[in-house]
């Protein structure tokens, strides 16, 4: 009887135990990325098509931002961001060109390996990043997975995207929702997290969509034909916006003979693939909900960049630091974030996630970590407003403006072929120089190297058309933004690398920039 009681307490003992142990588990971590995505055709940003319910809903249960942007908007400088939390400036990744000069000292990976975390990407990497760094490596990119499939399907499909020359199919995509990236990405990621489910484990699970080639398989193709609100801006506006964008406009018209004849469907298109990725986000989601792990995991879902979609007669992005280009989706759910249905004021950036996930796993920020966490008020916790009352970003490669007076050797440069429907919108003309600027409230400056300014304001003039820098009557605020930005790019100067001897290099609490609190 004694020894019956001594096992039934040791075997309480052992569940409470265990309970504990599964209750302390670090959480899961799944950044959900997708690519080149406008952040404002989202329904709960006032968008009227219902593109993607699963991510709204995902953002309502947490913590949702509608001032969050990218450190630059291109893939290759963005991603590096997000890996290093470091401005481009400071990682040396200007471009889309230069991926193995990143400079950092550590990065998202190397600090959750270090507090034995699993780790993965399935998606697309885009960055220095390479597959010995993770525990697990399934790379897809715009013409389907890297290398082969794994099956004849997904090989047939990969080769039809390859057809579509990195830009459009104007008839729905064969081979159904399964031969999708999208959806045979979600199966490898459901895979994984099954094998790895009793460890933390973090996944970066990276959708190569809706970048072009704009592409979806039925019902997608057809889900919001017909029914798109009117676009606001056209190739009469888009002479407001200078030599860049009208270079962007020739490029296009020599890869795409009369696109602006097609540009509803290749935004049909866009928002289909929108809700295509949205409904494998929510097979996923069912999945880690079946498995006992969506309690335990933090989502983050980001887009590295936006997207005209049509705006200005023009697709993809490339020419400037626009709102659809360079403002983003950004949010955050799981454990210990709080929720709200509306978006939290704080202006923050793609460098900010590196940071935040540090604190979420309890390890310290590394050295020259340029973004600031957001674990504070993700958490409902008080926070310095001032720190988040601004944003910056960056773009260029630097050197001169290269302009039409230089030549328009677009075809020697790769910028346009001899194929049909292909245009490459990140290019010498549309890159080069550089350009920077700073959100504050409903106010944007943007200025570059030779002191050219534009001042808009976002409320009155989502689309910036009404550049108000000479303005008199805006002297005020172009003067205070022009502070703004000028602390912005003095507190982003690389601290890399640290001095050797004998000096202390401070930091402050949750690597504020501004505020020591």
């Amino acid at each position: 009887m004694k020894i019956q009681s001594l096992l039934t307490g040791m075997a309480g003992s052992c569940l409470t135990l265990a309970c504990f142990q599964a209750e302390a588990k670090s959480p899961n971590i799944v950044l959900i990325m997708t690519d080149q995505q406008r952040a404002d055709l989202l329904a709960r940003e006032g968008y009227p098509l219902n593109t993607m319910p699963t991510v709204d809903e995902l953002a309502y249960n947490g913590t949702w931002f509608n001032k969050a942007y990218t450190t630059s908007p291109a893939s290759v400088p963005a991603r590096t961001s997000l890996l290093t939390g470091r401005y481009p400036k400071a990682t040396h990744v200007r471009c889309n060109q230069n991926e193995q000069d990143a400079f950092f000292d550590k990065d998202i990976f190397h600090v959750l390996k270090e507090k034995g975390y699993m780790t993965a990407l399935v998606g697309k990497n885009h960055s220095y990043l390479r597959a010995n760094r993770l525990d697990y490596w399934s790379e897809y990119n715009h013409g389907g997975k890297v290398g082969p499939s794994g099956t004849a399907k997904g090989d047939q499909f990969d080769k039809f995207l390859k057809g579509t020359q990195l830009y459009a199919s104007f008839e729905p995509a064969p081979g159904g929702i399964e031969s999708q990236p999208v959806y045979r990405m979600v199966d490898e990621a459901n895979a994984w997290v099954d094998q790895v489910k009793d460890k933390p484990f973090m996944l970066w699970l990276s959708f190569a969509e809706p970048h072009n080639p704009y592409q979806a398989c039925e019902p997608y193709f057809s889900m919001f034909k017909g029914k798109l609100p009117p676009l606001t801006t056209g190739a009469k506006e888009r002479l407001l916006k200078g030599e860049r964008y009208e270079t962007l406009a020739e490029m296009m018209a020599i890869g795409h003979v009369g696109y602006e004849d097609q540009l509803e469907e290749l935004r049909t298109i866009y928002l289909g693939m929108m809700r295509m990725i949205d409904d494998q986000i929510k097979r996923f989601i069912d999945n880690l909900k079946s498995q006992g792990l969506y309690e335990n995991t933090i989502f983050i879902f980001i887009s590295d960049h936006g997207d005209y979609v049509g705006e200005y007669a023009l697709m993809k992005k490339g020419a400037g630091l626009d709102e659809i280009a360079a403002r983003v989706p950004m949010q955050w759910s799981g454990p210990g974030v709080q929720a709200s249905a509306k978006p939290h004021k704080a202006h923050v950036s793609f460098a900010d996630i590196f940071p935040t996930v540090c604190e979420i796993v309890e390890a310290p920020i590394p050295v020259g970590v340029q973004g600031r966490s957001l674990w504070p008020m993700l958490q409902g916790k008080a926070y310095p407003e001032t720190e988040f009352q601004s944003v910056y970003v960056e773009h260029g490669y630097g050197g001169q403006f290269y302009t039409r007076k230089d030549g328009t050797d677009y075809l020697g440069e790769g910028a346009v072929t001899k194929n049909k429907y292909f245009f490459d919108e990140l290019n010498t003309w549309t890159q080069s120089g550089f350009t920077k600027m700073v959100r504050k409230g409903d106010w944007k400056i943007i200025f570059d190297m030779e002191g050219n300014g534009q001042l808009y304001n976002l409320k009155k003039d989502p689309l910036e058309l009404k550049n108000l820098f000479d303005k008199k009557a805006s002297s005020r605020v172009k003067a205070e933004l022009l502070a703004e930005l000028l602390k912005w790019e003095i507190a982003t100067g690389d601290p890399l690398p640290t001095p050797r001897n004998r000096y202390h290099f401070k930091k402050y609490k949750h690597n504020y920039l501004f505020n020591e609190q």
